[in-house]
């Protein structure tokens, strides 16, 4: 008989692909679960990789907090309680332990699974909850999720490796071109971008060796960084892509040959797809949220304040690189590692093919 659950976890992109591998490891102790998902729209695309997610149901929950009369008026709002609500569940899973995402788990119809006061990320949101689970905060986001579900869902926390289950047959397919490396340079916090003139020496080093650079980019502050990069080479192997997709970015990172990131959402598709990747940390820790999966390599800052956690760099202007942690983590480091991960990552592949 099938048991339908519903995930609350509406953003963000990191925190949506963290929560995958816990439906993989609830499916094959279950086969007859499928899940329904809460998610802003925005990474509504993310759960629908999933073969055991069925429906999506977009909350346009920042959207509303800023306008609510608007979404009133317009029934959104209305609309969206109709939807969450047309199906009982066999469990309602707060995955996301904020009060606004125990909120909307209050909403839903079936018995609810939360995180206790002293694991949830806000603790007022255990107070929402029927049933609490206990997991232990200091422990990578991909392993919370999993102890999660494996606790709520009734089924042993599995002691194999996380497997994302992305359906690639779902993603949009694109390609531009077999020898490529992509440059994963956009990030929110202004602390965590890698000088622009470190993406150009990397760039250079890169086309010196024989292959493609491709620049995607999300926003137009994006754009015009790949624009800065591209022009320091005046070479076409350097591209600035069109707008992509986020389905056909995650089509580029499963093909591409070796990926160079910052701390950003799409370094968590990366993992997600096994892609080899190295991943630059300077004011942020991996431990608890950096990108989780096999061919996954990080470089850290060795900085006397890395890392920490600030949006803001605190030391001033006086450097002759911004922020002055990402010294230690120069182009030719990086380059010297994205080889050797290309070259395990290939004798790895050639393993596995026999």
């Amino acid at each position: 008989m099938k048991k339908r659950v519903l995930i609350i976890k509406m953003s963000s992109m990191g925190d949506v692909i963290h929560t995958l591998p816990a439906l993989t490891d609830a499916q094959q102790a279950f086969p007859h679960m499928v899940f329904d998902w809460v998610v802003e729209p925005g990474f509504a695309e993310i759960p629908r990789w999933h073969k055991a997610v069925e429906e999506v149901i977009p909350v346009s929950l920042r959207k509303w907090r800023k306008h609510p009369w608007q979404a009133f008026k317009q029934g959104e709002w209305q609309a969206f309680i109709k939807k969450l609500r047309h199906v009982t569940y066999d469990a309602v899973i707060d995955a996301q332990g904020l009060v606004k995402s125990a909120l909307v788990t209050r909403l839903a119809k079936g018995p609810r699974f939360g995180l206790n006061r002293q694991s949830a990320r806000e603790s007022m949101a255990s107070m929402l909850y029927q049933q609490k689970v206990d997991v232990v905060f200091a422990q990578h986001a991909v392993v919370r999720m999993r102890q999660i579900f494996s606790q709520a869902l009734g089924y042993p926390y599995p002691l194999a490796l996380p497997d994302y289950g992305i359906d690639r047959t779902r993603l949009a397919s694109t390609t531009f071109g077999e020898n490529t490396i992509l440059f994963l340079h956009g990030t929110t916090w202004p602390t965590k971008h890698w000088p622009v003139s470190y993406w150009q020496q990397l760039g250079r080093l890169a086309i010196q060796a024989g292959f493609d650079v491709l620049l995607p980019w999300g926003n137009e502050t994006e754009r015009l960084r790949a624009e800065h990069i591209k022009d320091f080479s005046q070479s076409a192997r350097i591209r600035v892509l069109p707008k992509l997709s986020l389905g056909e970015i995650t089509s580029l990172i499963s093909r591409a040959k070796g990926i160079v990131a910052v701390d950003t959402g799409l370094g968590h598709v990366c993992a997600a797809m096994a892609a080899p990747t190295v991943s630059l940390y300077g004011p942020t820790n991996p431990d608890l949220t950096g990108a989780y999966g096999p061919n996954q390599h990080h470089l850290r800052a060795n900085f006397p304040c890395a890392p920490c956690l600030s949006r803001d760099c605190l030391q001033g202007q006086d450097f002759a690189i911004m922020p002055p942690c990402f010294e230690t983590i120069p182009p030719e480091k990086v380059w010297h590692q994205l080889l050797n991960s290309m070259k395990e990552y290939e004798s790895n592949q050639a393993n596995i093919m026999g």
